[in-house]
């Protein structure tokens, strides 16, 4: 937070999964970008509190979007697009005393759900598109990358509740020493390193991406969720 109020990032650009709401198995896109003036925030079923609109600009949206059309990925474009928790939830976090964060907002959506999923190199790839794109802009704005989703984790099946504290560690050191060296593994790999959902790394990789050159760590925080039931 303290970082934030120092640099007042002017734009948020958040790679994320969606979880059904915008999205589902009937229509799944590899990769989408927003391109609204606002992004709604939906009842999921869960109970989760409906957070009020995301503020977009079409025309930073219609910059990066055609950059990466000229880069060769082949985009779901959205000109309406609701954002799930695994967006709202992050900005939230990062701007806790404002009803909706301070910054305009785009969403690079990455399906992490439907197999075929994209390959992690092929995400890591994205994310460099992304940053010599927003590097390209005239604008003089101040951008923050946000990575979401989870790390090692598995909801159902036989390995439900499997955690890989191990990988999880070197995955987050690799993001400053060595931002390539998880593109080694396939989506199987990985996903029998870190379980079913632990593949959302991706967009932790595609955010690393974005970032021009060496990065400096500084917090780390690693939190296990404990469920008890009766």
């Amino acid at each position: 937070h303290q970082w934030l109020g120092q640099k007042k990032p002017d734009v948020a650009v958040v790679f994320y999964n969606d979880h059904g709401l915008n999205f589902f198995l009937d229509k799944m896109p590899t990769f989408s970008v927003g391109a609204a003036k606002e992004y709604l925030n939906a009842d999921e079923g869960w109970g989760i509190p409906t957070l009020p609109p995301f503020k977009g600009d079409p025309s930073l949206s219609w910059k990066l979007i055609d950059a990466l059309i000229e880069e060769e990925f082949d985009l779901t474009t959205c000109q309406e697009m609701l954002v799930d928790h695994a967006f709202t939830l992050p900005l939230k976090l990062m701007w806790p005393d404002h009803v909706s964060p301070p910054v305009i907002t785009i969403p690079i959506c990455i399906n992490t759900v439907q197999f075929p999923l994209p390959s992690a190199k092929r995400c890591f790839k994205l994310g460099q598109a992304v940053g010599r794109a927003i590097q390209s802009w005239d604008d003089d704005l101040k951008v923050v990358m946000v990575g979401t989703g989870g790390l090692s984790h598995q909801l159902d099946g036989q390995r439900a509740g499997f955690i890989n504290k191990a990988f999880d560690t070197e995955f987050m050191d690799s993001l400053v020493q060595n931002p390539e060296w998880a593109t080694q593994y396939s989506i199987e790999e990985l996903v029998e390193k870190t379980g079913t959902q632990g593949v959302e790394l991706v967009m932790w990789l595609a955010a690393r991406g974005a970032l021009p050159g060496s990065v400096k760590s500084i917090t780390s925080t690693y939190h296990i969720p404990i469920s008890n039931t009766a």
